[in-house]
């Protein structure tokens, strides 16, 4: 491939509505302020700018070409002054392919190539390439790192394993997602942005026709609002995980979701630093987790969250069937975790409750028709503080170390020795005393940014043994 190839003219599109939507805010802005004959000339004026834009935005298509040669992909780009980039495929970590709306619409996909020194963008983005041509580049840009026939034929096992998410299973992790909260959560935050725009008398009236309804009609308005929260909790759980799709190829995940936006993610299995199992607090009496990996590096341009989903939702008795079929180093044994010392519960006990005893004074002083708030906020809180000690421990397995832990949910945490960049003990004069002591452990998640987990109030000697086992002293 000696000629350079340039990006389908959707690309052209692409880098339009890029611009457009940082301008967006300043468009908005003049429509608000300028009026009278002066919004004739802002018309004009925001007109001649995005004509320029447009023209931009084709030259920047015409003048970006990428080819592959000589072991590299070389890609070309710059109006005025051009710029070469030159990524070896030794250096290639991992490639993943995007469609959105539009992209589906034509066939086509997005190309995002990372290396080892990605930061907060893609070493590079190919915004729109058809479908064919995308896969196509995946493949030749990875071939030097597939095994060779001779290999294969060593190998003792050659299948890829695959899993699919079923309906049922997406369903589930839609109405037990949480994201009725998240929904509520933005609602009140808009409504806090508005306000200060809704005039005090209709305000005011609207208040003392709330309070003056019955309180089967508000019962009534609460049970409808959380069933649209837990509908489109639902929703937004299938769009984004609908047609999930995990399977290993040699030394990589490839895992496909997505419904309107369709996501190919390449994970190479020597970036995973650990693995984790979460159990939500509504999952967790149905006896399902969701399976997650940390990956070192990896870029803001994913559009991924802090942690790479494995699987969505799975039952916890299948877990360790899961991780041996795609990541068998770090599925876990039948050894018994250490737990937390019985003595370290009031430790959590009283970490737990005391916001929600302050909280409670307030409610107490400013809403005392409300006085039976406090009793169910501070019962809660001592609850999750018994949760959280309970949760605690950890096991050592040779060089895998296992930590488990409860904030709101509970996490388990898997990774080996080499992938832990520091290890760190606390103490304060009342543990000293009860011979307890804390620890964090820290090691790479995305973007380069350090994951850190902490345990609280482990014995002592447990926490000398783990930080000489991390040492390597004897």
């Amino acid at each position: 491939m000696s000629k350079g190839t340039r990006l389908h003219p959707a690309a052209i599109f692409f880098n339009f509505i890029k611009v457009l939507r940082e301008s967006i805010f300043a468009l908005v802005l003049g429509f608000i302020t300028f009026k009278g004959d002066s919004f004739f000339y802002f018309i004009l004026v925001a007109s001649i700018l995005l004509l320029m834009l447009l023209v931009y935005s084709a030259l920047s298509w015409y003048r970006y070409t990428y080819r592959i040669e000589d072991e590299e992909l070389r890609i070309e780009y710059g109006i005025f002054i051009r710029k070469k980039r030159f990524i070896s495929k030794n250096r290639i970590q991992s490639i993943d392919l995007t469609a959105g709306i539009i992209h589906r619409i034509f066939k086509l996909t997005k190309v995002q190539i990372e290396t080892a020194g990605t930061g907060t963008g893609a070493e590079a983005s190919l915004k729109a390439v058809k479908t064919a041509e995308g896969e196509r580049l995946r493949t030749e840009l990875k071939a030097a790192k597939i095994p060779t026939v001779n290999s294969i034929e060593e190998a003792p096992k050659t299948d890829h394993p695959s899993a699919k998410i079923t309906f049922k299973c997406l369903f589930i992790a839609g109405s037990t997602s949480g994201g009725i909260g998240v929904i509520f959560a933005l609602l009140a935050f808009v409504f806090s942005e508005v306000e200060q725009f809704i005039p005090e008398r209709f305000y005011d009236n609207t208040i003392e026709w709330v309070v003056g309804l019955s309180i089967l009609f508000l019962i009534g308005l609460i049970i409808i609002f959380l069933i649209l929260g837990w509908v489109l909790g639902i929703a937004g759980t299938v769009i984004k995980y609908g047609n999930f799709t995990i399977t290993k190829n040699y030394d990589e995940l490839f895992i496909t979701r997505g419904l309107l936006e369709k996501k190919q993610l390449t994970i190479p299995l020597k970036r995973v630093q650990a693995v984790g199992i979460q159990e939500s607090i509504i999952r967790q009496p149905l006896g399902y987790v969701t399976v997650f990996a940390e990956v070192a590096g990896g870029s803001m341009d994913k559009g991924e969250d802090f942690s790479t989903v494995l699987f969505p939702i799975m039952k916890k008795d299948e877990v360790v069937d899961f991780l041996e079929k795609f990541l068998p180093t770090h599925a876990a044994g039948a050894k018994d975790i250490t737990p937390l010392p019985k003595r370290a519960r009031k430790f959590y006990l009283l970490r737990s409750v005391l916001p929600m005893l302050i909280i409670a004074g307030g409610i107490v002083y400013f809403l005392p028709q409300f006085s039976w708030v406090p009793i169910v906020l501070v019962a809660g809180s001592l609850y999750l503080g018994f949760l959280r000690h309970n949760a605690g421990g950890y096991q050592l397995d040779g060089d895998r170390l296992m930590i488990r832990y409860r904030v709101l949910n509970k996490i388990t945490m898997i990774m080996y020795h080499k992938r832990i960049q520091a290890f760190e003990k606390s103490q304060h004069m009342v543990h000293r005393s009860q011979k307890l002591a804390s620890m964090q452990i820290s090691i790479i998640g995305k973007f380069g940014v350090g994951k850190h987990y902490k345990l609280r109030e482990l014995e002592e000697k447990d926490v000398d043994y783990l930080s000489d086992w991390y040492s390597y002293r004897s």
